[in-house]
């Protein structure tokens, strides 16, 4: 068994000896470590959409009969990191996810108009993300800085949120007898950059008037990672394969070469069955046998029909 790796350098001398499975030296690496993550799918009942004003005009005008989903846009997410009083090692992270909604209403007479709005929906997690007593500097420049360079207030770890745009189930509009009007659901401030998403429409905030409220489905990984130091074994620098010295605008490679490389769409044309759609064809009677499958077993294998 090949001894302990403990600091950089060449493994093995300079002919990569077997016992040292190949590498060529251990090298260290400053990344990212994850310390505590979850997933999340989230059916979102009922989110008040806050309207823009052309849009809550055409509302309170009445005479609409119909409301149906349109579309769902994910336009910002903000993050907030707290240390757990009482529990060292945790902390909390409050989320609050803004949407772009499109609704589509229609009224006993006239076509179809399409309004949208702001949704907004706040989530909290509890995830562990160790403990780190070193403050962080660096020399990396900030524009229009007084030369402190990067200079965190505290050790905290980094909260990363992955989510997809969600996907718009359903749409209501109560007429204002049953509106929620307490003042929780009133949204007190929207950021500057949020209401910019809105070609400079005013959005709604009272609670006045109709008011649509949505249903979402989303999707999330949130996840706590920390600055840290990595001894890894390394093979050989890593060089780019692909040339691409005449790939470039002005370059000399034929258009429709590059588009004889393309694979025809087969999928496009001839949508597959309902028994075979979670079956992913590569090519002419190619199958892909990976786990794609909803009836896929542990061993690797895939249950669809070859």
């Amino acid at each position: 068994m090949a001894d302990k790796v403990c600091c950089p350098g060449p493994i093995g001398g300079s002919n990569n000896s077997a016992s040292a499975g190949g590498f060529r030296e251990a090298v260290c690496v400053h990344t990212k470590k994850v310390y505590d993550s979850c997933r999340s799918k989230e059916c979102l009942r009922d989110i008040r959409v806050y309207l823009t004003r052309d849009a809550q005009a055409l509302l309170n005008a009445g005479g609409i009969v119909s409301v149906k989903p349109r579309a769902a846009e994910l336009l910002c997410v903000k993050i907030d990191v707290e240390r757990v009083q009482f529990d060292r090692g945790f902390y909390t992270i409050d989320i609050r996810f803004f949407y772009r909604i499109e609704s589509e209403v229609s009224g006993a007479i006239g076509r179809p108009r399409i309004i949208d709005g702001l949704a907004v929906f706040d989530k909290r997690v509890v995830l562990f993300g160790g403990e780190g007593g070193a403050r962080i500097f660096s020399s990396s420049y900030v524009p229009d800085g007084m030369d402190v360079q990067l200079c965190p207030d505290s050790n905290k770890p980094t909260a990363v949120v992955e989510v997809v745009d969600p996907i718009l189930l359903d749409a209501r509009i109560a007429p204002p007898e049953s509106s929620c009007n307490c003042c929780c659901c009133v949204l007190q401030e929207v950021p500057r950059p949020i209401c910019t998403c809105f070609d400079g429409d005013d959005l709604v905030l009272d609670n006045d008037g109709y008011q649509l409220f949505v249903t979402l489905g989303q999707f999330s990984i949130i996840r706590l990672e920390r600055d840290i130091q990595l001894l890894m074994p390394a093979y050989d620098i890593c060089l780019p394969r692909r040339d691409c010295s005449n790939s470039g605008i002005g370059g000399e490679q034929d258009p429709c070469e590059i588009f004889s490389n393309f694979d025809f769409p087969i999928d496009a044309f001839f949508p597959p069955r309902g028994e075979d759609a979670a079956c992913l064809f590569t090519g002419a009677g190619g199958v892909n046998n990976g786990c794609g499958c909803g009836n896929s077993d542990h061993s690797g294998g895939c249950g669809c029909k070859k």
